[in-house]
């Protein structure tokens, strides 16, 4: 087993309800943010760091999405029988990604700053890490509101206490999603394990980073990245 990432998972499987009738006719990955689908957003992140592989797991309208993708280097994995939430859809994927640790990302986020997956590979360190999550400072958070998701402890360690924003980028090494015994389920169970065994790990993003999940998203997005104060 390679100690560093070199395939990726994008997470754009989901329904995107919470975009109303946005997502219609589209499924979410295909709204386009500054004349840009979100998903092609994303992969000018991947193409920017040089990734090996790229998996895009498929669900709602997924035909839409392969359409679109038709001639790039990406793979498929196909969720269209049923969605299996984000731990499933990455055990699912992992015939494809491999055995290494892998980057996953979700497809409904814009970033301004640092590419997230370099910054995620330079502080990796596989020798006490079972994952590395890509937390966002609230002030940095564009579009998203609650109370946080993780604090960051000064050994890099996480716990659940709020604080910073989960940003959907992350490092795992995927022996305990490969073990999971059920089909359906979320990658909060697997952090639940990492955190009980202290191996769950994070860093702050120094950039600004915007959730496109909701209909507003989609105007705070552009405004960001045309440097406007959002």
């Amino acid at each position: 087993m390679r100690n560093d990432p070199t395939a990726v998972m994008i997470f754009a499987a989901g329904f995107g309800t919470r975009m109303g009738e946005l997502t219609r006719d589209k499924p979410k990955p295909l709204i386009e943010v500054a004349g840009e689908p979100l998903l092609d957003h994303a992969l000018k992140l991947i193409e920017g760091h040089g990734a090996d592989k790229t998996v895009v797991n498929l669900h709602y309208k997924a035909k839409m999405i392969r359409d679109h993708l038709l001639g790039r280097s990406v793979t498929f994995s196909d969720e269209t029988a049923e969605i299996l939430e984000t731990g499933g859809g990455l055990k699912a994927a992992l015939p494809l990604l491999g055995t290494d640790p892998v980057f996953t990302m979700n497809s409904d986020a814009v970033w301004s700053g640092p590419n997230p997956l370099n910054v995620l590979r330079d502080a990796w360190d596989p020798d006490k890490m079972d994952a590395l999550l890509l937390c966002v400072p609230p002030e940095n958070a564009v579009g998203h509101a609650g109370s946080g998701d993780f604090r960051i402890a000064t050994d890099g360690r996480l716990s659940r206490e709020g604080g910073l924003v989960y940003s959907g980028a992350q490092i795992i090494k995927t022996s305990l999603v490969a073990a999971h015994t059920e089909e359906k389920f979320s990658l909060n169970v697997v952090w639940d394990k990492m955190l009980d065994d202290q191996t769950l790990f994070g860093i702050p993003y120094t950039g600004c980073w915007c959730d496109v999940g909701h209909p507003e998203g989609v105007r705070l997005a552009e405004e960001m990245l045309e440097g406007r104060n959002v």
